[in-house]
């Protein structure tokens, strides 16, 4: 597995990036976190009971012999919410947080999860490998490596696609550590996941509303933020909904070496899941087609096969064909 395969050994256990709180929630589910292999916690209320499964790669397991209670799960998932700084409750069931370290969690309570409290935390490897070692796992052969870091150092503005689970936030903060330096770059995410090793970095993650409905801060008005904090690289996490309207429009004046993901099943699919977002900010979709044709130059699709290898599936270049977005394969 590209990502399992590479080597642990210089890199701290993934706990110690969690705060005391985070810790704390965990309980005695903590020394999980500190397992290399382990990719997915997915806890969830089945028949009365909380199950665990885990995922090292290949599929979701489900642990024998462990059962919770329902009340220990949905306390749980608390927890795990407020140890990231948001709220998790009737009015507000659904919380996605980041706990630190790139270790993501999302929770949703009933009568939403309709069989009980369900819960998924998403590890990272403890350190974010490098561009080569991805290659060196089996991302994609030397030629297309080689293509993916010309682009970089050419500030083309790209989209990595592919379904959950593929590395899309991986190889993209991979490939932006390739950057220049002196490049400053602004990352904005709705929960701050990407993990780079550049030395000129602003992160921006979106805040929810509190208990009363003030404070809400969302991508859409990061994105906004960011354009006013002199960036030369614009990334968006992960286009999901209107925000991708501002996004090209912020690439159409002139930000280049700009990124995002995008989650699509292939290639092919990457300029319908692109109407159907401009959509949603009332794009019809030959608006979106001319603005996405000019604002984006590559997209790059990322598959996961059966063993749990993650690999470049293909390449594709932005074209308008008629009033139509296209890709064209690379």
């Amino acid at each position: 597995m590209l990502l399992s395969r590479l080597s642990d050994v210089a890199a701290p256990p993934r706990s110690a990036a969690l705060s005391f709180e985070a810790r704390r929630a965990f309980g005695g589910l903590l020394p999980l976190i500190d397992d290399p292999e382990l990719q997915d916690l997915l806890i969830q209320v089945s028949g009365g009971v909380g199950g665990l499964w885990l995922d090292r790669g290949e599929a979701p397991e489900r642990v024998a012999g462990w059962e919770a209670p329902v009340g220990a799960v949905r306390e749980l998932a608390i927890g795990l919410i407020a140890a990231g700084g948001r709220h998790l409750d009737e009015l507000h069931p659904c919380a996605d947080v980041h706990l630190g370290g790139g270790i993501r969690a999302h929770a949703v309570l009933p009568p939403v999860a309709v069989s009980g409290t369900a819960i998924s935390v998403r590890l990272p490897r403890a350190a974010p490998p490098r561009f080569e070692d991805l290659v060196a796992g089996g991302l994609c052969d030397p030629a297309t490596a080689g293509r993916l870091a010309a682009l970089i150092g050419a500030r083309r503005n790209l989209l990595i696609s592919g379904g959950t689970g593929t590395g899309k936030t991986t190889l993209l903060a991979a490939l932006l550590d390739l950057a220049p330096a002196r490049a400053r770059i602004i990352t904005i995410e709705d929960v701050a996941e990407l993990r780079l090793s550049h030395p000129n970095r602003v992160s921006l993650e979106a805040r929810q509303a509190n208990a009363e409905g003030a404070g809400e801060i969302g991508v859409d008005r990061l994105l906004r933020e960011a354009l006013r904090m002199r960036p030369d690289r614009i990334v968006l996490g992960e286009c999901r909904g209107a925000e991708l309207v501002t996004m090209l429009s912020a690439l159409n004046t002139g930000h280049d070496g700009a990124a995002t993901t995008l989650h699509a099943s292939r290639l092919e699919g990457v300029p319908a899941r692109l109407e159907a977002l401009g959509a949603l900010a009332g794009l019809d979709a030959a608006a979106l087609a001319r603005q996405a044709a000019s604002a984006l130059h590559f997209a790059v699709h990322l598959e996961r096969d059966a063993s749990g290898s993650r690999r470049v599936g293909g390449l594709g270049r932005f074209r308008l064909r008629g009033e139509v977005l296209a890709l064209e394969p690379v």
